[in-house]
């Protein structure tokens, strides 16, 4: 009974490994029953199980890139408006527009073409600035704190996703890589494997070896119908 389990594809290999599992855990096997090697195959198979389908990032790319373009949208309504109501010296209050758009001028006009980092940090400041009862008023004056407060919103919202999308892709990236748990796997069902086969002539082992035996048969079959895969090699 041989297989080069190091040529099967991800699926297959997590394939074999658990229909053999549950041979063996079948309990018409005493032989096997609470055997250590069976016990170490199944741990290290449940860490395979749950890694490699993982998503290398957390997912949350396409939230945080539509959070911000909604902070971007609010930043630029704000802006525009202040930039038009400054130039009408015939409305009231036209130097309250005029000095609230010089205070988004000092951190940029331009914060949301920034990178999601530097954005972010510009846009903190300036909200710092305009919160200030000096700035509020002014922003009250102009009926721009539904706005003001709509850009605070859009920028409390981003700053949640973002953080969530770091702290899951940094939980990612510290789970064992696939491909480490990938040989751990392979060395103990070659290990497993290789038990059963020397037993195999022995009375108790026999029935055993053979619905293993036909378990890597199938494990091959399947590769060779799909020849375009070349993921396992017949030895």
């Amino acid at each position: 009974m041989k297989i080069t389990l190091s040529k099967l594809s991800t699926k297959d290999l997590a394939t074999l490994t658990q229909r053999i599992i549950n041979s063996s855990d079948s309990g018409k096997y005493a032989v096997i029953t609470n055997h250590p090697l069976l016990a170490d195959l199944k741990t290290i198979y449940a860490n395979y199980d749950t890694v490699y389908t993982k998503q290398v990032y957390s997912g949350k790319g396409n939230d945080v890139a539509n959070s911000d373009r909604e902070r971007d949208h609010a930043f630029r309504s704000l802006k525009n408006f202040l930039n038009g109501y400054r130039k009408m010296i015939s409305l009231p209050n036209y130097q309250f527009a005029e000095d609230l758009y010089q205070s988004i001028k000092t951190f940029g006009l331009d914060i949301d073409k920034m990178s999601y980092s530097s954005q972010s940090a510009q846009m903190k400041k300036l909200i710092e600035e305009l919160e200030p009862p000096e700035n509020s008023q002014k922003v009250n004056a102009l009926l721009l704190t539904t706005a003001f407060n709509e850009l605070k919103s859009k920028q409390n919202a981003f700053e949640k996703l973002f953080s969530e999308q770091t702290e899951a892709n940094a939980d990612l990236r510290q789970m064992k890589s696939a491909s480490a748990i990938r040989r751990d796997l392979e060395k103990i069902l070659k290990s497993f494997i290789n038990l059963i086969t020397a037993m195999k002539d022995i009375t108790d082992w026999k029935l055993l070896y053979a619905e293993i035996n036909e378990l890597v048969k199938a494990a091959k079959n399947s590769t060779i119908a799909s020849p375009e895969k070349n993921n396992v090699s017949q030895e």
